[in-house]
């Protein structure tokens, strides 16, 4: 399927996004159901929201960072409501996590105004679902937005010049101001993260150690493809190990970081309740520790393109509906295999190597218990294939 874009001027920076998306949410709407639109800051989810209503006059448009708005909203009632519409038929509320009671005041409007599509948005992943979730349980669809994608820019401007680019993706990533801002990329990346990616965490959940915050995502990214443990990141932040579990659930909750589990199904000496943690942008993790070196001169290498490979995988199946469940395999005796897809009943297996002098081979232990498993090693040479079928 061919995904093409919405481009538009934004701060005078072109901004792309998916069609594909973007025909989702308009394919549901007017069915009774409030639309959500979540994921991390500056990922481009007002830019959407003006691409998918920009050109309509029967919108009414809300911006929960305003004061003003978040006053008012809080306390609106259902006749407030049918006034502020008036003959309109779209409701867009911009950052709805800012705004208290949004939960119960969006309830009101897909309950009551039947004739009338709430769309709304919000970069806060726990406060804005903490919010939502009871009272519009079966009365929304939620989507998720992410940094652009090797899938996305490969329709931008050609599959040779996007692969021509992966080394410079791996050092900065794939968020829209650092792909629009070529020479810029680390003057933004240090904006990005020193202003908003953790203003979120920071405001709603409670975190009054801004520093350990930021000791913890550096000692996660020095160890993304390696199995982490809470206790050891607790001895090295200086922390409990609650409170290094509470602010990564935080962090994948806003879309910086994401869990992998460990897979277990048949043998004994399979690691059983292990996990790993990636960045959802690898221009992001070099960020938090001051790296922006090019690739081949850089001792991680390997991690970063297992990062970025997985990374992107995620982002593909979201936005292509693909339901799988993720993992990566370990045993005891250190056999490994990078990372796990159960689709349907299928499993299918990966392993990353940016420089691959020598095929990988599946460990005789996870071919001999599971035989059906299909393996494939993904390098530089192949990842389009991984990416873009």
């Amino acid at each position: 399927m061919s995904i093409l874009f919405c481009i538009f001027a934004s701060r005078k920076k072109a901004f792309m996004i998916q069609r594909i998306l973007l025909e989702g949410i308009r394919n549901q709407l007017f069915k009774g159901k409030a639309i959500v639109l979540i994921g991390s800051r500056q990922t481009g989810k007002t830019s959407l929201l003006h691409c998918l209503f920009a050109n309509e006059d029967d919108v009414v448009w809300l911006n929960g960072d305003d004061p003003t708005v978040q006053t008012m909203v809080a306390q609106i009632n259902t006749e407030q409501w049918r006034m502020m519409m008036g003959d309109k038929k779209i409701l867009v509320i911009d950052e709805a996590q800012l705004i208290p009671n949004i939960g119960m005041r969006m309830k009101l409007v897909t309950d009551y105004l039947k004739d009338v599509q709430l769309v709304a948005s919000g970069s806060s992943a726990f406060e804005l679902a903490n919010r939502l979730n009871e009272p519009l349980t079966g009365r929304k669809w939620e989507y998720k937005l992410f940094p652009f994608s090797y899938r996305e820019m490969v329709e931008h401007h050609g599959l040779i010049t996007e692969h021509s680019l992966i080394d410079h993706r791996l050092v900065f990533g794939y968020y829209p101001e650092v792909v629009t801002s070529p020479g810029n990329e680390r003057e933004v990346l240090r904006t990005l993260t020193d202003s908003y990616l953790y203003k979120d965490i920071l405001a709603f959940g409670g975190i009054k150690k801004h520093d350990k915050l930021m000791l913890l995502l550096q000692a996660i990214a020095y160890q993304i493809g390696s199995q982490v443990s809470y206790s050891e990141l607790a001895q090295t932040v200086g922390i409990d190990g609650k409170t290094v579990e509470t602010y990564i659930d935080l962090l994948e909750k806003c879309y910086i970081i994401f869990r992998l589990p460990s897979f277990s199904r048949n043998l004994r000496n399979e690691l059983k309740h292990s996990r790993k943690i990636y960045f959802y942008d690898t221009g992001v993790r070099n960020a938090v520790i001051s790296n922006f070196s090019h690739i081949t001169q850089r001792t991680d290498a390997g991690a970063l393109w297992e990062n970025f490979a997985i990374a992107e995988r995620m982002k593909r199946n979201a936005y292509m509906n693909y339901w799988c469940n993720n993992y990566f395999w370990r045993t005891h005796q250190q056999k490994e295999i990078d990372y796990l897809e159960e689709c349907d009943g299928q499993l299918y297996a990966y392993e990353f190597k940016y420089n691959s002098r020598k095929a990988a081979k599946v460990p005789g232990d996870f071919a001999s218990s599971y035989p059906e498993a299909q393996f494939k090693e993904v390098t530089p040479a192949n990842i389009d294939e991984f990416l873009m079928m």
